[in-house]
């Protein structure tokens, strides 16, 4: 799907007076609705790194990307609105989002630490190979997210300490990380 269907995915969930599961539960249902508020305050505000954009529009060789996601999760709503303007900058770069939990989950090839984390950001090259792999957030995210876990932080503490991170850090981490696959002169 694009990114337009998947913003319409949102709505669809929002808007169904019985969604299926997982959006059944009203937790669900909500990280939803949150989300949703999040990437549309990202596509107003958001900015690309000036040298990332410069170095994606170099790209000389069609690259397709891959990025495997889901309405619920909070990482994603904060980083796909990044990635899908990082591939507006060449039209050699075409993308697909991919929900983690529907077929063909693809996620089982590509898991963070064994699990299914997300999102996970794939680029191939034009034949399909896999040029490298992303995510599913940003090293001082991933930072963040494992002191927490190793200081048996509640749920509720880490959504609140992710959401401020996220907010502080307005995607730059996110450009810086993808600068360095691409601009490595």
């Amino acid at each position: 799907m694009d990114y337009i269907e998947y913003k319409q995915l949102f709505e669809k969930i929002l808007n169904d007076p019985q969604p299926a599961p997982p959006y059944d539960n009203e937790m669900y249902l909500d990280y939803t609705k949150l989300n949703r508020s999040r990437m549309k305050r990202w596509d107003k505000q958001l900015t690309l790194d000036e040298h990332l954009v410069s170095c994606l529009k170099k790209i000389s060789s069609p690259q397709h990307w891959v990025i495997i996601t889901e309405p619920w999760c909070g990482d994603a709503a904060h980083i796909v609105p990044f990635l899908i303007r990082m591939t507006a900058q060449n039209e050699r770069i075409t993308y697909e989002l991919q929900l983690r939990d529907s077929e063909p989950f693809l996620i089982q090839d590509y898991l963070t630490a064994g699990a299914k984390s997300i999102p996970k950001l794939i680029v191939r090259d034009e034949s399909g190979k896999d040029i490298f792999t992303w995510g599913p957030r940003p090293e001082g995210a991933q930072e963040l997210m494992e002191k927490m876990k190793t200081d048996n932080a509640d749920f509720e503490t880490i959504k609140m300490l992710l959401q401020n991170w996220y907010n502080a850090d307005k995607g730059r981490s996110v450009c810086r990380e993808i600068t360095e696959y691409y601009c490595r002169d």
